[in-house]
């Protein structure tokens, strides 16, 4: 218990001290570069470098602000755990990991932190120790070592410059070979780390972690360090870098909006609008606006973070059970949690003037006026269409219509310490995006649209929130919308296929191939030519020169007699 409060109190002030020092670098547009001197042999020295300017302050603020409210929310969600101390422990490494990540300009402090995220991921995802969860956790854990390795083969690319401070090349050989290279791996392993397409099936596997850890791990923290590195890279990206990233992420946007539509499980839908949203931070970075997918970075963390934190108190007052199904009418029974849910999801909707607007319409608005043709308009405004669609239906199943759940039941909002922890964040989810629009765009956006292009980000949102509202309906006396389309529910719902693919897609063939080469080859062909013929030929000799050795008198003699016979024949 005193452990949370210490880490909390501590976050806290960080996260204060951070924000305030961000808002003076801004002012100033100011960077600094502080090198600490770790060990200095004869000319040699290591050096530590830190980057201190407005963006890596506001992020790590944000960071430590959320990860205080999560510990202060554990207190009471983690109540009944032995371990909570291991648990909170393991939360600040994870914490100090994405710190080390953010203030680095370094590539080898930068995988230090990098490295933290994975290995520390793997032990929250697996901290309930079921067979789930250790799939999940190897899952995730294989999947990002794909993206270490990419950052692994950058840092050896990087030697050829003579140091690893990155920030100092990327205007002086930005069009350099071994820059394209280095920039092509940095995508690849913020691809991994992000959950794009074809790594994204890990992201609602981990899931299986505790809910303070995914209102963490998959709002602030782990998921966005891919967005934030290739934020900091993106000055170097070449075209067909850009191109490819923009395909990916814009088809990684589509699928998670399509995927969370068939979705029953609450915390795996709301893990799939945030890979939807990752989809579009990474997007709109292809397209050249670094400062909108850091602004919409910033206010998706705060409302999924409040999300997450909602789910969970739903899913500890209904004693563990995830199914929205077995939910509805929890407006009745915990309406202090629902408002904040409600708050939170109109927030990822992009509602008028919720911070998740600010970031959002203004994305879809830059959108509108670039011109990279139809499919990237259509395919922007048919998934913000899905994401409400899913939000609604999402709505429509936890909070409207009857309980369906058991009859005896203790669901309310008594949970103080989980409500404060929530409300801490919620004045920040409804007025931080307007207070981020005014410091950081120090220029504002200048949007020119025709009127109907103009509202088609408002006729998309009514139009997906009333799809979403006709597949929800789940009443008696209603034939459900979502029941005719109950074959493509098998692809969409299982994200194209995506989670087969990653798992048996990878192991199964090689396994059976194995199978064979074990039985024909190893267990086959050589034992027969190899290790037992070398067996079976020597006991053969073996057992036939021990015939001699046990009749060696008899043959002794007989050789005597047979040589006196020959003897007596040639002198006769």
């Amino acid at each position: 218990m005193m452990i949370c409060l210490v880490y909390f109190m501590v976050f806290l002030v960080f996260s204060m001290l951070s924000f305030f020092m961000s808002l003076n670098f801004m002012s100033m547009d100011y960077s600094l570069v502080l090198e600490i001197e770790m060990v200095s042999v004869n000319s040699s020295s290591i050096v530590m470098s830190i980057l201190l300017d407005w963006m890596s302050l506001l992020f790590a603020s944000f960071v430590l602000f959320i990860s205080s409210m999560v510990i202060y929310y554990s207190l009471e969600y983690m109540e009944g755990d032995m371990m909570i101390n291991r648990f909170i422990m393991l939360v600040a490494m994870f914490v100090a990991s994405m710190l080390l990540l953010i203030f680095s300009p370094n590539l080898i402090s930068i995988l230090l932190g990098w490295d933290g995220l994975g290995l520390v991921s793997y032990c929250l995802v697996i901290y309930y120790q079921n067979v789930k969860s250790f799939n999940a956790g190897m899952l995730t854990a294989l999947t990002n070592r794909l993206g270490d390795v990419a950052f692994l083969m950058s840092i050896a690319w990087m030697m050829n410059f003579g140091s690893w401070n990155y920030l100092f090349f990327l205007d002086v050989m930005s069009n350099s070979m071994e820059m394209d290279i280095i920039v092509f791996l940095m995508v690849f392993a913020g691809m991994t780390k992000s959950a794009q397409i074809p790594f994204s099936s890990w992201l609602p596997a981990a899931m299986a972690a505790p809910t303070p850890v995914s209102s963490l791990v998959h709002s602030s923290t782990l998921v966005t360090a891919g967005v934030y590195l290739l934020i900091r890279f993106n000055f170097c990206m070449g075209e067909g870098v850009k191109i490819i990233l923009l395909f990916v992420a814009s088809l990684t946007m589509f699928m998670a909006g399509l995927g969370a539509s068939y979705e029953y499980d609450l915390k795996k839908i709301i893990a799939l609008s945030t890979l939807s949203q990752l989809g579009l931070m990474m997007s709109i970075l292809a397209m050249g606006g670094y400062v909108l997918a850091f602004y919409h970075l910033l206010t998706h963390a705060l409302f999924k973070a409040l999300l997450f934190m909602c789910a969970g108190a739903m899913i500890h007052g209904m004693s563990n059970c995830q199914d929205i199904r077995f939910m509805g009418g929890l407006i009745n029974q915990m309406p202090l949690t629902c408002v904040f849910f409600v708050i939170c999801n109109m927030s990822l909707c992009g509602l008028p003037f919720l911070s998740g607007f600010y970031s959002k319409d203004l994305i879809l608005e830059f959108i509108s006026m670039s011109n990279l043709g139809v499919y990237i308009y259509m395919i922007y405004f048919v998934s913000t269409g899905l994401t409400v669609a899913y939000t609604f239906r999402l709505i429509y199943m936890v909070l409207s219509g009857d309980y369906n759940h058991f009859c005896f039941h203790s669901i309310n909002d008594s949970g103080l310490v989980m409500l404060k922890g929530m409300a801490g964040i919620i004045f920040f989810v409804v007025f931080m995006g307007s207070g981020l629009s005014w410091m950081m765009l120090s220029t504002p956006y200048f949007i020119c649209l025709p009127f109907f292009m103009k509202m088609m980000t408002l006729i998309v949102t009514v139009a997906g929130g009333w799809i979403g509202y006709e597949l929800a309906q789940l009443v008696l006396s209603h034939k459900s919308k979502s029941l005719k389309f109950n074959l493509s529910s098998v692809f969409m719902g299982s994200m194209w296929n995506m989670s087969y693919i990653s798992t048996f897609g990878v192991n199964y063939y090689p396994l059976q191939h194995g199978e064979i080469l074990y039985s024909s080859l190893d267990q086959g062909w050589s034992e027969y030519m190899g290790s037992q013929n070398l067996y079976s030929s020597l006991s053969f000799l073996s057992k036939f020169l021990q015939i001699f050795h046990n009749n060696n008198l008899k043959i002794f003699l007989s050789l005597t007699a047979m040589w006196v016979v020959f003897l007596i024949l040639m002198i006769y």
